[in-house]
């Protein structure tokens, strides 16, 4: 196999060759199968990818996309099936095997190591190294390079990355897949933490990718996003293929209903709010009503999350004299961004997760009661929708967006009056988000309240009443959502006009 040795300035310099067999398509699966006890999460599922082609995997959260993506990088092996490399067969026995053969992945689930450097993880697991010892020399080199290729040469890469935001590592995370030379480049939502500007990098990125003959697979929720940057389409559900073709012959509303199974007329709930007094303040000239549904909009870095985390006493703030406990006791519900470290307990099942804020009301003499949270989970793996097997199983081993549902279930089992939403549909296929938009919009026409921050513009406008807009930390004008354009609203976001608060 005559490939390039190693990448040295540029990723793009070189093109990639070799194949074996002309006449096949760069990577082939044939009826991969796989089950988890009685759960069946693939069901022969098959799929071609041609070199250079990028090819859109779209499905709700649990159709078997993260598992179909785990057989090929090499972290599950298949109960069934074949894979095809370039026409001979394939089947890694690891990730590091699955990157010797050409395959990369970039998780959502970010899998870096926070107290190394930028330049360490970048390399890490594939060190250059002379006479047996680290080449720094060449790796602070290949860290600046690849980064550049993002347009991110500005990084830090002595900086450990635990002290960027999650977008900032999430471009590490991107760069050291990059850094590979992958024939075959796995995308599992790399853009549900960049700005617009970084999606519009890594478009560029992947068409860059595309000329030098790799093959994508990405996967998104966003329709939108995935139809600037892949030409075909498949769609899985309930780990089968349900669908597959070109994005240039198939409309909007067609692929949504194989996603689903079902028409989908109305993403956002049409309501009449009937709004109400004061509820809660959220931080200095701005609260919310009772009733009200009020979106917090910004860039990233804009202080939408902290303000809301400040607003629940999760992070110091002299003029606020209080605690998340206390926030609890009062009505307040948080949903975090960040779900895997600070949302859920992962090692924990569904129904303890959900129980954490009642454990005292489900327990009988100090011990939980497992009927009681059994009959919670229940309850809300019905009315949430949540794919599980039973409140029994861990949430650990559930997909994204059904982990997100728990953590939504988790407040909503609560008696809360305020509810603090960061992100909550981020990671969630369309589905799901119909989904959660009507619980948000049904807790508000019971006269309770909810602060919905989305970094989805389309999100903010069906959903919300009013609209504020952050910048550099502070909240530069609210209005009525009627009122914002999305023009409006990002001059607003980036200081391109003078606004005021209303």
């Amino acid at each position: 196999m005559n490939r390039q040795k190693r990448f040295d300035v540029s990723i793009f310099a070189v093109p990639l060759i070799c194949m074996i067999n002309p006449e096949s398509p760069r990577l082939r699966l044939n009826g991969i199968s796989k089950a988890f006890g009685a759960t069946q999460a693939l069901d022969k599922v098959s799929l071609e990818v041609g070199a250079g082609e990028v090819h859109a995997l779209i499905g709700e959260n649990g159709a078997g996309k993260s598992t179909l993506m785990k057989v090929l990088s090499g972290v599950i092996v298949p109960d069934a099936g074949t894979m095809e490399l370039e026409g001979a067969t394939y089947l890694p026995t690891d990730t590091l095997d699955a990157k010797r053969h050409g395959v990369a992945m970039i998780y959502q689930e970010l899998s870096l190591a926070p107290h190394l450097s930028v330049w360490e993880n970048i390399v890490l697991g594939d060190e250059p190294h002379r006479w047996g010892w680290l080449d720094q020399k060449k790796a602070r080199e290949q860290a600046r390079a690849v980064l550049g290729r993002l347009a991110h040469e500005h990084l830090d890469i002595e900086k450990p990355v635990a002290t960027f935001s999650i977008a900032g590592q999430q471009i590490v995370e991107i760069a050291r897949a990059l850094l590979t030379e992958p024939r075959v480049l796995i995308m599992d939502e790399p853009t549900s933490s960049l700005t617009k500007e970084d999606t519009e990098r890594l478009f560029t990125v992947v068409r860059q990718l595309q000329e030098q003959d790799v093959s994508v697979i990405y996967i998104s929720h966003f329709l939108e996003e995935v139809r600037k940057v892949a030409q075909m389409f498949i769609v899985l559900k309930d780990g089968q293929n349900v669908g597959s073709g070109q994005f240039s012959d198939t409309g909007h509303d067609e692929i949504v209903r194989l996603m689903v199974g079902r028409e989908v007329t109305e993403l956002y709930p049409q309501r009449t709010p009937a709004i109400g007094d004061k509820a809660f303040a959220i931080g200095e000239g701005i609260s919310i009503r009772k009733g009200e549904i009020l979106g917090l909009a910004g860039l990233i870095g804009a202080g939408r999350t902290e303000l809301i985390r400040r607003a629940f006493g999760l992070d110091a703030d002299v003029s606020i004299h209080t605690n998340p406990a206390n926030r609890w006791r009062e009505g307040v519900g948080f949903l975090s961004e960040d779900r895997k470290e600070e949302g859920l307990m992962l090692p924990l099942t569904i129904a303890e997760n959900i129980a954490l804020p009642k454990y005292a009301k489900l327990s009988r003499g100090g011990i939980l009661s497992l009927s009681r949270t059994g009959e919670a989970a229940d309850k809300w793996i019905r009315e949430v929708g949540i794919k599980a097997q039973s409140g029994d199983q861990t949430v650990g081993e559930l997909s994204g967006g059904n982990q997100q549902k728990v953590a939504i279930a988790r407040l909503l089992e609560y008696p809360s009056q305020v509810f603090l939403l960061d992100e909550p549909t981020r990671g969630i296929d369309v589905g799901s988000k119909a989904q959660i938009y009507d619980l948000i919009a049904k807790l508000a026409d019971e006269g309770r309240s909810v602060v919905v921050v989305s970094s989805y513009l389309p999100e903010l406008f069906g959903l919300c009443d009013r609209i504020a807009v952050m910048r550099r930390n502070e909240v530069v004008e609210i209005r009525a959502r009627d009122e914002w354009t999305e023009e409006t609203l990002m001059s607003a976001a980036i200081g391109a006009e003078t606004t005021n608060v209303k």
